[in-house]
């Protein structure tokens, strides 16, 4: 076994120990009766997550920092970073619906690296290493072969709370002209999750005009299975950048006309 793939195994391992712990807290019948309820129990699933996963990834690569915070933004300091979203798509979780997943990814100078995105409730556990593919429960993924926007299902969401209203906007105006496009449009969280089905070719293209640094790990996902990602000028996707479009080759520049128009 390679360093990469023992890597790997050990962040597969660690992921899939903090999902069992999750799903020990999940419940169906979850229904928080208002916002200080809510917030506390994100607040204590976030940190029964990071209380698994930390320890077993700093054990795996010692070297690497650490990073949780879901809705950071921006560069990072050179060297390696473990970026985690401790539960993408915790308000799902904490209101008993199944669409939630634990993310990690390690990114190295700016380059991600290793993807690891896993949902619990569905048992799919999502991986990718750079250059050796994207995989789902083992089985390499290949991304999308539509060339027709006409045909396509689309996607975006909201990156995190608190959105300034010219935002919500631009958002709003995206979806009414993509929805004059594509066959289906869909607005939900976690992000990371229609990342993972653009990979999987399940939905067609993903974009987001709040590019936050928790979206890295699926951003590895399409690339790895042989997806487009760049920022909405049609330049290579960087880890600071402030948008961007993950898409199957033949929709991309479609999806890029319609978004910049």
């Amino acid at each position: 076994m390679t360093q990469n793939q023992a890597l790997l195994a050990a962040t597969v391992a660690a992921v899939r120990r903090a999902g069992a712990r999750m799903m020990t807290r999940y419940s169906t019948e979850s229904r928080p009766p208002a916002l200080p309820e809510l917030l506390a129990q994100l607040q204590a699933n976030d940190a029964a997550v990071v209380d698994t996963l930390h320890p077993a990834l700093a054990e795996a690569l010692p070297s690497a920092q650490w990073l949780n915070d879901e809705h950071g933004s921006g560069p990072l300091a050179t060297g390696e970073w473990w970026l985690v979203d401790p539960v993408g798509g915790n308000v799902n979780a904490v209101h008993g619906m199944p669409d939630w997943n634990i993310g990690v990814s390690l990114v190295r100078d700016g380059r991600p690296v290793l993807s690891v995105v896993h949902f619990p409730v569905l048992d799919e556990m999502f991986t990718a290493t750079e250059g050796g593919g994207a995989f789902l429960n083992g089985v390499r993924l290949s991304v999308s072969a539509k060339t027709s926007l006409d045909g396509a299902l689309a996607g975006t969401g909201q990156a995190q709370p608190g959105h300034h209203p010219d935002l919500a906007r631009r958002t709003g105006a995206a979806f009414t002209a993509m929805t004059n496009s594509a066959l289906h449009v869909r607005i939900s969280v976690p992000v990371t999750q229609q990342l993972a089905q653009v990979a999987a070719g399940r939905l067609d293209l993903h974009w987001q005009f709040d590019n936050v640094r928790s979206h890295t790990a699926g951003v590895l996902l399409v690339q790895e299975a042989g997806g487009v990602v760049t920022d909405l000028e049609g330049k290579p996707w960087d880890l600071a950048g402030e948008s961007y479009l993950a898409a199957a080759p033949g929709v991309h520049a479609a999806a890029l006309e319609v978004l910049t128009a």
